[in-house]
């Protein structure tokens, strides 16, 4: 199962729905499309969000149904990602999930969880990133010594250190919070946490290319990878 709610228009707004669910007898038929859907194609089945009434619903869709086509690619990290386009895709009605025009919510506390995973996944990706510039440092020679040496780039390597630990930090905290049921502190810890963790990941990434030269932009080391 993967969840296909995000769409092009709503900019990362969760609450912007555009497909519609509309019954049709003991069916329910939904139109839309669906924008950068992680692992959709890997999917057996996608859980597919759409406005019906006044609110938002949520509906188990086999990825063979009739009117449901992807178009997939591959993403900058390295994953993949599709386009799902929704044309006259008929359900029975018994796939809807939950109370009509109630799932908004508990998506936005799925996702919720799902980003406190995330942050907890880039601090990991920081500290590989941090630890492989530290070794690099210490074995890479220049005027007949470790670059490691020169106080301008331990400089960097502390101000490295800095970053991490105030992102793990942040980490720390959306876990704890992430299933925090009072909603707007939630979304004030999880915020707090992508803003700290977003600056973090690229100052660690663009410092780590540049304390390994060249050679850190290209497909043969690690960190190239760990950066996009």
């Amino acid at each position: 199962l993967v969840l296909a709610h995000q769409e092009a228009k709503a900019r990362g707004d969760v609450s912007v729905v555009d497909s519609t669910a509309k019954a049709d007898g003991d069916s329910v038929v939904l139109n839309g499309a669906k924008a950068v859907i992680y692992h959709a194609a890997a999917a057996d089945e996608l859980l597919v969000s759409a406005r019906e009434g006044d609110g938002v619903s949520l509906f188990r869709v086999s990825k063979d149904t009739a009117g449901l086509t992807l178009r997939s690619y591959a993403t900058i990290d390295g994953q993949r990602a599709a386009e799902v386009s929704l044309s006259n895709v008929k359900v029975p009605a018994s796939a809807r999930l939950g109370a009509a025009g109630q799932a908004l919510p508990a998506i936005e506390r799925a996702l919720d969880i799902g980003l406190a995973a995330v942050t907890a996944e880039a601090v990991g990706i920081m500290e590989a990133t941090v630890n492989a510039t530290g070794e690099y440092l210490k074995t890479r020679q220049q005027f007949g010594q470790p670059i490691g040496r020169f106080q301008a780039l331990q400089h960097r390597m502390a101000d490295m250190l800095l970053h991490l630990e105030q992102a793990r930090s942040m980490s720390y905290l959306a876990a704890m919070d992430c299933q925090n049921p009072d909603d707007d502190a939630r979304r004030k810890t999880l915020s707090a946490a992508k803003v700290t963790i977003g600056q973090a990941c690229r100052f660690i990434a663009q410092q780590s290319v540049q304390l390994h030269g060249g050679m850190g932009m290209t497909d043969e080391l690690n960190v190239s990878h760990w950066f996009k």
